[in-house]
């Protein structure tokens, strides 16, 4: 074991970059073509998922710049190609320690790689929670979806469901009725979890009608939805309904357990930055994307701030040369 451990660290990789981009997707890739076109030389580490969310995902329809729309792995395929055109250093590996209060930043990558970094940017995203039932899982591509912004387009006209009872699933719910002829939502208690407010919106909204103590229990179709069966859990009887879309509004974890004890977190786990810019607590670590956001988790928020934190990476340096 000892013998293990002293060759492991003997073949670890130990580099030091001016900036090290943690994380890909929107926030990523877009932070990533912005540094290496400022000459910071970017080395960007993807993770489990390279390009995140969207990589589950089958049309982009609210991204500029494709009037045709794109499918989720061929536009982060597309960024990445960005990034790299101007020089970024992108490779596969999961961080899996940081130590940001030292100086220059470390950050340990699986048992591949010891990097130090002058900067760092997270762009670790969020993982939208699911229900966990295999059906589910068989139809992602097909009508499942955890975003009613980004996909509710496509079923306009039609009946959808929708699963949840906090605030996001309300105002999804509410988003989704004006653009679908009747959503059902699926409340799995006997009440809402969202504000009042909400609630009083999703009541007085006439093609929205709420399921209490309902849990969903299968997605019914083969390669698309075609209906949701669901189960009472007051009578304990089961009903099918028919919908061509379900939508998971149950919550989002951010990707943040590694900044633990390092990183200033809110209460739901996403990274606290200083308002109006990327800085997190710790000077020269920057968070753009979900893991930073819980109200919009749009595509194009997220590369919005993805540029944000590189401006703020390359002004931090040149107010703070190494």
């Amino acid at each position: 074991m000892l013998l293990n451990s002293w060759l492991k660290k003997l073949v670890m990789i130990k580099e030091h970059h001016k900036c090290l981009i943690i994380g890909a997707g929107p926030a990523g890739y877009t932070a990533a073509i912005y540094a290496a076109r400022a000459e910071l030389k970017p080395v960007m580490y993807v993770g489990m998922q390279p390009g995140g969310q969207l990589m589950d995902t089958t049309e982009v329809d609210n991204f500029p710049g494709y009037p045709k729309g794109v499918e989720g792995p061929q536009m982060m395929e597309d960024l990445r190609a960005q990034a790299e055109r101007f020089g970024t250093d992108v490779r596969v590996g999961v961080a899996t320690q940081v130590f940001f209060n030292e100086s220059p930043k470390r950050v340990l990558i699986e048992d591949k790689a010891e990097i130090t970094a002058d900067t760092v940017i997270i762009a670790t995203g969020a993982t939208a929670k699911w229900l966990g039932l295999p059906s589910e899982e068989k139809l992602k591509s097909g009508g499942v979806s955890a975003c009613a912004v980004c996909d509710g387009f496509f079923y306009r006209k039609q009946d959808v469901a929708i699963v949840g009872a906090g605030d996001t699933a309300c105002e999804e719910a509410t988003y989704l009725s004006k653009i679908c002829n009747k959503v059902t939502m699926l409340v799995r208690k006997d009440s809402f979890r969202a504000s009042k407010a909400m609630v009083n919106r999703v009541m007085n909204t006439p093609n929205i009608e709420v399921l209490f103590n309902t849990e969903t229990i299968e997605v019914l179709g083969d390669q698309v939805v075609e209906g949701v069966k669901v189960k009472n859990n007051k009578t304990n009887t089961e009903n099918n309904l028919i919908v061509t879309g379900l939508f998971i509004a149950i919550g989002h974890k951010p990707n943040t357990d590694i900044f633990k004890g390092q990183l200033t977190l809110d209460e739901n786990g996403y990274i606290k930055t200083i308002p109006g810019s990327t800085n997190t607590n710790i000077p020269g670590v920057f968070a753009a994307g979900d893991v930073q956001d819980h109200v919009y988790r749009q595509a194009v928020t997220a590369a919005g701030t993805g540029c944000m934190a590189a401006l703020d990476a390359e002004r931090w340096l040149a107010a703070n040369p190494q």
